[in-house]
């Protein structure tokens, strides 16, 4: 989980918090009060980045969440806290959801609604910045696949479902007293796996990679695919058009990712989204073109 910073301000004045022996709540309808002059969305520059030392071949981190100057319960006072642990609560609520409004949707479908569905632009369509030296352009390296985007989550269309056995094709796992846990790849690369994102961190040849797609909308839907390809990779997706009905809510595609050129790169970003009418599922895609490995350039 990356941490966004995103401020409220509320008549340009700070909030401040009071304990009393007697404490007295008010609850309200829940709106949203904001002045004429906030900040820009951006990943906070503490927030953890990608790409995985270990698993390189998986976009992390998955998702973005608010995580910078959180009003948080230390004792019998309030303090304001940022990091991680301050952004993962907002992921885990909205999981805890996800899972009350659809009781079937396994892990990996819920993991697949929030990363397909969540923003890469802020409420005024504003790119999101990452903070660092020197400040950039937010990617999947600094946000996963955006900004989390809860009403989107909750109906996302298509999710990318993982079969909890498909993971011992990729990872052998032993888990010791639940407190040591050691993995070890295997020689099938995990962009093999029906993750809502492909990440190739050696591209020096054409790969096909494939994805399936489970439709949790509407029973007759068409789908048309919208590639944006990483810079200096041609990427190609087949079919272009996926249709569901009653019958079939389940659809496999092909991604074919090809290099340009035989270059000693760093990574680039596209994405592939799936359209229908106003409804977007959209999964991050990062791609690095090398020639041989150097440790300088994975380290």
């Amino acid at each position: 989980v990356s941490s966004i910073k995103q401020t409220l301000v509320i008549n340009g004045e700070n909030l401040s918090c009071l304990v009393s022996s007697s404490p007295v709540a008010k609850i309200e309808p829940a709106h949203t009060v904001t002045g004429k002059e906030i900040p820009e969305a951006k990943v906070a520059s503490f927030s953890s980045r990608g790409p995985s030392r270990d698993y390189a071949d998986i976009i992390k981190p998955d998702i973005a969440a608010p995580g910078a100057n959180i009003l948080a319960a230390v004792g019998d006072s309030y303090v304001m806290y940022s990091g991680t642990s301050m952004a993962a609560p907002h992921v885990a609520g909205i999981v805890a959801l996800l899972k009350a409004l659809h009781q079937d949707w396994s892990p990996a479908a819920i993991k697949s609604a929030i990363i397909t569905t969540a923003h890469v632009t802020d409420e005024r369509d504003m790119l999101i910045l990452a903070e660092g030296v020197l400040r950039k352009m937010a990617d999947p390296f600094d946000y996963g696949g955006g900004n989390i985007n809860p009403d989107g989550a909750a109906d996302p269309g298509l999710v990318y479902d993982i079969d909890p056995r498909d993971y011992n094709r990729f990872f052998r796992c032993t888990i010791v007293r639940r407190t040591n846990v050691t993995c070890d790849a295997t020689a099938l690369p995990a962009y093999h796996l029906n993750l809502p994102s492909i990440a190739v961190p050696e591209l020096r040849r054409p790969i096909t990679v494939w994805r399936t797609v489970t439709d949790v909308g509407e029973a007759d839907s068409v789908y048309h695919a919208e590639v944006q390809s990483p810079a200096g990779v041609r990427m190609e997706v087949e079919p272009p058009m996926l249709v569901f009905d009653a019958t079939n809510r389940v659809h496999s595609f092909k991604v074919k990712l090809s290099p340009m050129w035989r270059l000693q790169g760093d990574y680039t970003f596209g994405s592939i989204t799936w359209r229908k009418d106003q409804k977007t599922v959209r999964i991050p895609v990062a791609a690095r073109m090398t020639i041989q490995d150097f440790y300088a350039d994975v380290a």
